[in-house]
């Protein structure tokens, strides 16, 4: 069996802005220090939350640096490091090793796109390349890529291939990459909406938006269900399942840095081609997160 990375739930942290569009490393510092506060099992900074595809190289860099240093090995900090060419996925990878990261999660190729022998060679190839274990992640909503469950049990013979992100929204395929790799491969929810029915088909977490805004409920959703209160994880999970969608209601990180705003962490703006959210949203969501956050 496979050393794990984390059990439980891991914030997918956004990336706070100045009002030039710069990163503010004061708000990113009072955003782990609130994470780590309410039991967050792991960060996962420069992912698809943290706005990596607007993030140039050097601030990449900087931001799992600073992020790093920040939580100082109190839980896992596992850095994004995908990219739709090969060999500067191996370049974010080392340059997040060499920068004290416990993981990497790297996405499918997106755009060019793959085969699913594409796929095994892609990640076949950093991982010989990298001592730190990976994650892999599907979202092909976003990238047009999926990694069949066939594919996940060539990958899972890979020492360094601990874990998948799955946000296919597929249960199915969740389901066969569990019978097909078994303790091989660790799977994680990629989709907050969908964190209980996988972790019934014997998921070992989330990696969650929906943690920005509520990382102890978040926390607590898992940790019951391990713990073998299940009716406690269900009333729970169903309870916040409107605030899990609503983050969803335009295109992710818009609602949820709104969100934040909303709380009193200033945020700021997502980088173009991401816009604000529309005054219709912006009222629903300030609705929806009233109703779980009176204060908000």
């Amino acid at each position: 069996m496979k050393k794990l990375i984390f059990k439980g739930a891991a914030v997918a942290l956004v990336t706070p802005m100045q009002s030039d569009g710069s990163v503010n490393y004061k708000v990113l510092g009072d955003l782990i220090e609130h994470q780590i506060k309410n039991e967050t099992d792991a960060i996962v900074i420069c992912g698809t939350t943290g706005e990596s595809a607007t993030l140039s190289a050097a601030e990449h860099s900087e931001v799992i640096k600073f992020t790093v240093n920040k939580v100082n090995r109190r839980i896992p900090v596992i850095a994004g490091t995908g990219s739709n060419d090969t060999k500067h996925a191996l370049e974010l990878s080392k340059n997040a090793e060499d920068l004290g990261c416990d993981a990497l999660l790297i996405v499918t190729p997106y755009y060019n796109k793959t085969s699913q022998q594409g796929l095994v060679e892609h990640y076949t190839y950093i991982a010989d390349r990298v001592s730190l274990p990976i994650i892999t992640y599907t979202v092909p909503s976003r990238t047009g890529v999926t990694i069949a469950p066939e594919t996940h049990l060539e990958l899972s013979k890979h020492p360094n291939i601990v874990a998948t992100k799955e946000a296919s929204g597929n249960i199915s395929e969740v389901a066969k990459i569990k019978s097909l790799c078994g303790d091989e491969l660790y799977v994680y929810s990629g989709n907050d909406d969908q964190t209980l029915p996988f972790l019934s088909l014997g998921a070992v977490g989330v990696i969650s938006v929906f943690s920005n805004i509520c990382p102890r409920e978040c926390h607590d959703i898992v940790q019951s269900f391990f713990d073998g209160d299940i009716e406690k994880s269900r009333k729970m999970f169903l309870h916040y399942l409107d605030l899990m969608n609503v983050l969803f209601c335009d295109v992710n990180p818009i609602a949820v840095k709104a969100a934040l705003n909303l709380l009193g962490f200033e945020c700021g703006e997502c980088r173009l081609p991401l816009t604000g959210l529309s005054l219709k949203n912006r009222e629903k969501l300030a609705e929806i997160l009233g109703k779980y956050l009176p204060k908000a």
